[in-house]
């Protein structure tokens, strides 16, 4: 991903696929076009909510490993090798590896990437802000995670940084048994609109945990049509890409890399949580 004149990302050269050693389990939809229909539903019992809790556990630490890595200078791909490394030195698949084609141990979304950025040879620079995706397999479950950086100093970055955190946080606070998924994005975009920041409505949050994305949806922006109800022993991803621009998007030739189409700055975080009785709680923190 080198740039362009315009100061834009191009796509970059990508090194081979990284090698898992032969003990570790790799997801049912390695070396598959797609992965099998999610089965069970979103509610979990307390033996496999404690299993999404150490890989959960496992992916934030990968997360916090990968982010205070970053330093100007660094390629993607470098930051890929860290993740991967980390993560199978755990005896974790990273979920990434391979899902639907995806060639790569995490997402490295820079600048006015959404999502879905792919390692490669790109190197960081002063001021760029970059979003770390990064998912572990253990023991038949994903604990799935992603946090924004700015790379050395950029006032409005970090603002976008820091604010994409606070939604996150305050989608995730709405998250109570007995409402509507729908509350979580009406939480979000309700706080990103004082910023006049834009909030990406075609990706969304998801069900995670024996599957890597269950088929529920956690909207980002308010839409009643979204009415799942949240009940306890959920486990599902809050997720919200806030833009300092609009909210539509481009998509590279790789089918993967998703850019603002007016190129303007984004940041995105990521939790994995569980609804308890009490309300949410956070699984992937380190």
């Amino acid at each position: 991903m080198p740039k362009n004149s315009a100061g834009h990302l191009l796509p970059g050269r990508l090194s081979p696929m990284r090698s898992v050693p032969a003990g570790i389990v790799k997801p049912e939809y390695v070396g598959k076009p797609a992965p099998a229909p999610h089965v069970g539903g979103d509610v979990y019992d307390i033996q496999t909510i404690q299993r999404i809790r150490k890989a959960s556990k496992l992916a934030a630490q990968a997360l916090e490993l990968v982010l205070s890595s970053a330093k100007a200078g660094m390629t993607t791909d470098e930051l890929d090798q860290i993740g991967h490394d980390f993560l199978v030195s755990q005896g974790a698949y990273p979920s990434t590896l391979g899902y639907r084609g995806y060639p790569k141990s995490l997402c490295s979304s820079l600048n006015e990437v959404i999502c879905h950025g792919i390692p490669d040879n790109t190197v960081l620079e002063e001021g760029d802000l970059i979003n770390i995706d990064i998912s572990a397999y253990l023991d038949g479950v994903h604990g799935d995670t992603n946090g924004t950086v700015v790379i050395g100093s950029n006032p409005e970055a970090e603002l976008l940084v820091e604010r994409t955190h606070e939604a996150m946080m305050r989608g995730i606070k709405a998250a109570l048994p007995s409402r509507q998924v729908n509350i979580i994005g009406r939480a979000i975009e309700s706080y990103a609109k004082r910023f006049n920041y834009g909030v990406v409505r075609d990706f969304t949050g998801h069900g995670v945990g024996t599957s890597f994305h269950s088929g529920l949806i956690i909207p980002h922006y308010d839409d009643p049509g979204y009415d799942t109800e949240i009940v306890p022993g959920m486990v599902f991803t809050v997720e919200p890409m806030i833009t300092t621009g609009g909210i539509e998007w481009d998509l590279w030739q790789d089918d993967w890399t998703v850019t603002t189409k007016d190129k303007s700055l984004t940041a995105q975080f990521e939790h994995t949580i569980l609804i308890t009785e009490d309300g949410p709680e956070i699984l992937t923190i380190a």
